[in-house]
Formats: structure tokens, C-alpha cells, sequence
């Protein structure tokens, strides 16, 4: 049985893993940090809270759909870069370093109306950032994984991001939020308690993201970046002939590359807008809203492992058609049940949390498993690419379907139509869901399922 560098076995597989694994692995419970707190359950509630003014949460949506835009621009540039010069791990580090950085300064975002765009754009920013970082992160997953043990280690990591979640909030809600006089003494005057979250969250990124920089290090022959830099046209020039040329061997999966790219930016605005969604319409505490998340993070966490052994067994794409349908369903649930109450939401929001992480780790593993050899770096570049060109399809959604909710409902206040913003992530799901159906794993792939399975 041979093993790679950094000491995966990528014979028939083992079911232990080995450090490389958990050290990947680890990045994804540092990103709980970005992911659960900032972006979910903790800043983009107090960001949209009354203190930042009216129509802020339809604010949210844009600003995070201009930072679709934007990655789609330069995730070509960047993915290349880091591609040509054989160094995806130092541009995992530097990407990572910014999220940090960025995840630090929004403690100068105190609750004023005028800084309701100071703490939007440092959100966005972080976004762009943090999605490049996860272009080089998922392009590693051939180091540590092999055919065998592909579900299983994506899944694993999707899980520990989720776990990681639990323990992040856990810490936030019972040292900052939920007390009158948290940890160092801070309160909750002038957003205080929030602020210094971020301070931690910051550290949380940085100490989670050091033990996958300093295990997969670039191995030198792969170092020294003598090709040439090129820019944004360039780039994409590149981009559209590397779709035409797998057009060509393969428009499998070129077919699936588009399919994910809709589905999972559905995917990402159901965590994103749920803590939103959960304050605004249905009438979650700040606190309410921590411990929602805890409970959400423990329920995915569990369901992304459990479906990890699934995918290895039964094939991914089973996984990503189930996950969306439920997703679907659920979604359309909490609209049309939303005068339910929180009852609703907690049964419905927890449902899908329970099938966001098994379709987002099915993703990752239905293209590992039908790359051709030895492109992996350049397909997982295309993978990231052609999602981020979409992102800001589900922000972008669930804005205009709160600006036409307040017009059908001649609501005197977009937020008091806060709850149509549903139907534009269940918009967008749906129509990956339609664009999966068709989209065969191949009979290579297949087989490499069949084989695990037995």
C-alpha cells in the first residue's frame, strides 16, 4: 500500500485516519468562527437589529451579493495564481490571515445607523476572503483523502466545522452574551458584548488554522513560481478553454460543475439569512437565536458525519437529490407556517440544518470522485470558481423577494415582509435541484462506490 507525503494511505484505505486528515480537518472547525458567529447566528443578527436603522437587512442581502460579484472575479486570478505557483497552502495562509484580520476590525462596528455600511462592507470583505481561503482549503482534499476514503473525509470535515460551531457559540453565549456582566466585564452597552466576540473569533480562526499550514506544507519542487503572473482577462480567457477541454473529455462534468454551482449558493443562504430570518420574523432574542445555532451545528454535525458513511456507500449524487428535496420542502414550510410562530422555526430550521452539511460534503466528494487524474488542483479551482460566479444568486434572491412581499402585502415596512425572503433561497435550491437530476456520477465513479460499499 503506497502513501503520499504527507502519510494518507491511497491504497484501498484505512478506516483510521492518520494527523494530515485531522489537521485538515481542523481549518473547517476554525471556520465556525466566520461561518456560525459572524456570518449566521451573532453578527448579522446585530447588524440588522433596529439600532443600525430601518431596511438593513435587505441591505445584508446586497452587500453580500456584491461580494458574490466580486469573488467571481477574482477567484479565476487567485485560483491560477496559487495553481501555477504550486503553492496552495501559502495562499490558504494569506487568505486565511486577511479573514482574520477582517474578523478582528468589525469590533469598531458600535450599534449607530452610521456604521451600518462600515460593518456591512467589512462583512462582505471577510466573505471574499474567506471563499477564496476555501478554494485552496478543498483543492488539499486530494492530499489526505483517497477514492475510498473520500466521503468519509469530507464529511468529517464539514462535521468538525459544525462541531466546532457548537463550542464556539457555546463559549459566546455563556462567557458574553447571555450574562449582564460577561468575561473581562464587558456588557452589552454599546454592542459591546457582540464586539469582543469578534476579537475572539478572530484568535479562534487563527489558532484552528495553524495545524493544516504547518502539516500539508508545498513541497519544494513545487515551489519556485517561475511561471508568470496573469491577469483578470487573462484568467478567465483560461477559465472558458479549461470548461471547453473538459466540455470535450467530459461534459458530465462540466454539467455538474454548473448544477452545484446554484445548489450550493442555495446552500450557503440558508445558514446565511437563518439567524436573520429567526430575529426579524419570528421574534429570536439574541440569545434565542445562540442557542438556536448551537442546536442547529449539533444536529448538522451529526447528520454531515452520518452522511459521509452514506455517500460512501450509496453514492453522493443520492445524498445531494435527497438533501435538496428536504431542503425544498422545509423551506417552503417555514413560509407558508410562518405565523406559526417559533415552534415553526424551530422545528423546520433544524430540519434543515439537518441537510445543508450532508449535500454541501456530497458536493465536494462527487467531484473528487469523478475528476480525471492528476487535475485535481486545476478542477477544484473550476469547482470554487463556478460557484463563486453564482453567489450572489441566493443574497441577490432573498432581497428582491422582500421587496416583492412588502409590494404584494402593501406592508409599510420591507422588514415586516422579512419572511418572503425564504422563497428566494428555496428559488434557488430548487433550480439546482433541476439542474442535478440529469447529472450521472459515470460508471468509473460508480464503481469506486460499489467497491467501498463492499
Amino acid at each position: 500500500m503506497s502513501r503520499t507525503a504527507t502519510g494518507t494511505a491511497t491504497g484501498t484505505g484505512s478506516r483510521r485516519f492518520g494527523w494530515p486528515v485531522w489537521a485538515w480537518g481542523l481549518w473547517d472547525w476554525g471556520s465556525a468562527a466566520f461561518n456560525a458567529v459572524i456570518t449566521t447566528f451573532v453578527f448579522s443578527v446585530y447588524i440588522t437589529s433596529d439600532s443600525f436603522g430601518p431596511e438593513a437587512d435587505t441591505s445584508l442581502g446586497w452587500a453580500l451579493a456584491g461580494a458574490g460579484v466580486l469573488v467571481a472575479v477574482l477567484a479565476p486570478v487567485s485560483g491560477q495564481r496559487a495553481d501555477r505557483s504550486g503553492r496552495p497552502t501559502r495562499w490558504l495562509g494569506l487568505n486565511t490571515l486577511v479573514v482574520v484580520v477582517l474578523s478582528a476590525a468589525l469590533f469598531l462596528v458600535e450599534p449607530r445607523e452610521d456604521l451600518l455600511w462600515l460593518g456591512l462592507l467589512l462583512l462582505a470583505a471577510g466573505n471574499v476572503f474567506f471563499e477564496l481561503a476555501s478554494v485552496n482549503y478543498n483543492a488539499l482534499l486530494h492530499r489526505v483523502a483517497t477514492p475510498a476514503t473520500v466521503g468519509r473525509v469530507s464529511g468529517l470535515g464539514w462535521g468538525m466545522g459544525y462541531l466546532g460551531g457548537i463550542v464556539l457559540l457555546l463559549v459566546v453565549y455563556l462567557g458574553l452574551i447571555s450574562p449582564e456582566v460577561g468575561l473581562f466585564g464587558v456588557t452589552d452597552a454599546d454592542g459591546l458584548d457582540v464586539r469582543v466576540t469578534m476579537l475572539f473569533c478572530a484568535g479562534w480562526t487563527l489558532l484552528f488554522s495553524l495545524p493544516v499550514l504547518l502539516t500539508l506544507r508545498d513541497a519544494p519542487q513545487e515551489a519556485p513560481g517561475r511561471a508568470p503572473r496573469v491577469g483578470v482577462l487573462e484568467s478567465y480567457r483560461r477559465l472558458f478553454a479549461s470548461v471547453r477541454d473538459l466540455w470535450r473529455e467530459d461534459p458530465r462534468l462540466v454539467r455538474f460543475l454548473g448544477a452545484s454551482a446554484v445548489f450550493r449558493d442555495g446552500l450557503a443562504g440558508v445558514f446565511t439569512f437563518g439567524g436573520v430570518l429567526a430575529a426579524g420574523t419570528f421574534g429570536f432574542s439574541d440569545g434565542d437565536v445562540i442557542v438556536f445555532g448551537i442546536a442547529a451545528n449539533v444536529v448538522a454535525g451529526i447528520s454531515t458525519i452520518a452522511a459521509g458513511w452514506l455517500d460512501d456507500r450509496l453514492g453522493p449524487k443520492r445524498v445531494i437529490v435527497g438533501s435538496l428535496v428536504a431542503l425544498v420542502v422545509s423551506g417552503t414550510a417555514v413560509f407558508v407556517l410562518h405565523d406559526g410562530g417559533r415552534g415553526v422555526f424551530w422545528g423546520f430550521g433544524l430540519l434543515l440544518s439537518a441537510f445543508v452539511g450532508p449535500a454541501q460534503s456530497a458536493s465536494r466528494t462527487f467531484l473528487a470522485r469523478i475528476i480525471p487524474a492528476g487535475r485535481e488542483g486545476q478542477v477544484f479551482g473550476l469547482y470554487a470558481t463556478t460557484g463563486r460566479a453564482v453567489s450572489f444568486l441566493a443574497p441577490a434572491a432573498f432581497s428582491v423577494s422582500i421587496l416583492a412581499g412588502a409590494a404584494l402585502t402593501d406592508a409599510a415596512r420591507t422588514d415586516d415582509a422579512q419572511y418572503f425572503g425564504v422563497l428566494g433561497v428555496v428559488a434557488v435550491l430548487l433550480l439546482g435541484l433541476v439542474l442535478m437530476l440529469p447529472v450521472h456520477a459515470g460508471p468509473a465513479a460508480e464503481e469506486r462506490t460499489s467497491r467501498t460499499a463492499g
